[in-house]
């Protein structure tokens, strides 16, 4: 990292040292290009970091286009083509880093997050890539062969069309000189992210560069996001906070099965992160308690074996006796078994299998893991990630809208699309 740029002019300037930011720097660098990466934060890959509880969930084993949220699903596919999961994980083995996979193809680092952001950084080192933090870009402007700026390119062969003009400013040092501030380059990569962890420093600075260039952004929203309930809710479920169990939730078509979990303000875990980026306000969810249980093959048969046990005593054997006798109170007369009839076990399997809940919302960008939506995919080229109208301007990672499932997805997309646009610049 540097303190101050020492240059004025590069072949590729990359808004954002995130995950694909750096991969696109490194890419490009590679390739002989001039780089510099620039960062409002004050440490590069800050959500590389916190990623997977600090162990970083950096890909799948099973990534697929069926994977990915998009306006067109299709877009993700030639880029992810172009750099699987197979060449980030011998990137990783280059190396040295140990790794593992938890579940589902989920693969973590074996120590910690910052393993990740130092094979990239690294990288990125060896191939010449700049990269400056604290730095805010405040004006972006596209220069043209009658453009009066370009007085200001020190010899003819940068009077190019296509190429760009940056103002800059230190967030810790706003004296430093205007030399310093200014920045010309051929290429352009916005790579600045999305809304979600604006504790991290999250902005929507992509988006307004996109629609400044006059490209269509579609709306944004929280993604892999716990969700809130009502009050009333929330006096019924609270003392279960901290339950988790596994178990299937649908939204419409969409279902997932993993675990979920209570929480002060709500429901989380895998299972609900998943299917918040297929819900919508208003929308019911649907949860399956018992997934792989026959439940009313399973109470018919114990109102046999056991009659008198309580329907809670029944039900603790499948859920924590917390859970059970929560539910039993709450949705059902806790009697002994054999006095329920036949109807009355069907009633109970069904509210088991099929329990219908409406969230009130979710917790928005504040934990969100994604943001979903960002700029349409139809204005940008799918091998390049070059904007169809700007040549010279690229978007890449999260700030499009491609996102991915819970499980090193979104990781993969930004390795994906960081490649192909560092390939292409």
């Amino acid at each position: 990292m540097i303190k101050q740029i020492t240059n004025k002019y590069f072949d590729v300037v990359i808004i954002g040292a995130g995950a694909a930011g750096l991969m696109c720097a490194m890419i490009a660098g590679q390739r002989g290009r001039s780089v510099l990466v620039i960062d409002h934060a004050n440490k590069p890959g800050k959500k590389i970091l916190m990623s997977g509880g600090g162990r970083c969930n950096f890909t799948n084993y099973y990534i697929e286009a069926q994977n990915f949220l998009s306006n067109n699903r299709h877009f993700c596919k030639s880029a992810l083509a172009k750099f699987t999961q197979w060449d980030f994980i011998a990137l990783v083995e280059k190396h040295q880093v140990p790794y593992h996979e938890k579940k589902l193809g989920q693969l973590f680092c074996d120590n910690k997050s910052k393993d990740i952001l130092d094979i990239l950084l690294s990288e990125c080192q060896q191939a010449g890539v700049e990269i400056i933090l604290n730095t805010k870009v405040k004006t972006i402007q596209k220069l043209t062969s009658d453009n009066e700026n370009n007085q200001d390119l020190e010899d003819e062969t940068n009077r190019r069309e296509g190429r760009f003009l940056l103002e800059t400013v230190n967030k810790k040092d706003p004296s430093i000189s205007h030399k310093n501030q200014t920045i010309f380059c051929l290429s352009l990569v916005v790579a600045c992210g999305g809304l979600s962890v604006p504790t991290m420093g999250a902005t929507g600075f992509g988006y307004q560069i996109a629609r400044n260039f006059g490209l269509k952004t579609l709306t944004t929203r929280a993604g892999l996001v716990p969700f809130t309930f009502p009050e009333k809710w929330l006096e019924n479920f609270s003392e279960l906070s901290g339950t988790s169990l596994e178990v299937i939730v649908s939204c419409g078509s969409q279902s997932f099965k993993e675990n979920i979990l209570f929480t002060h303000r709500g429901m989380s875990g895998p299972a609900i992160l998943q299917i918040s980026s297929y819900w919508n306000l208003g929308d019911e969810i649907e949860i399956n308690l018992m997934p792989d249980i026959d439940a009313n093959l399973c109470l018919s048969e114990k109102q046999k074996t056991t009659p008198d046990a309580l329907l809670s005593t029944a039900l603790s054997e499948f859920f924590t006796k917390k859970l059970a006798q929560k539910i039993t109170s709450l949705w059902f007369e806790n009697k002994p078994l054999k006095q329920f009839n036949h109807k009355e076990l069907d009633a109970i399997a069904q509210k088991l299998h099929q329990w219908h809940i409406k969230p009130h919302g979710t917790e928005g960008y504040r934990t969100a893991e994604v943001t979903l939506g960002g700029v349409d995919t139809d204005g940008v080229s799918s091998k390049t990630m070059e904007s169809l109208s700007d040549p010279g301007l690229y978007f890449i990672g999260e700030v499009l809208d491609v996102s991915g499932h819970l499980g090193g997805y979104n990781f993969q997309w930004a390795w994906a699309s960081g490649f192909a646009c560092g390939q292409s610049v």
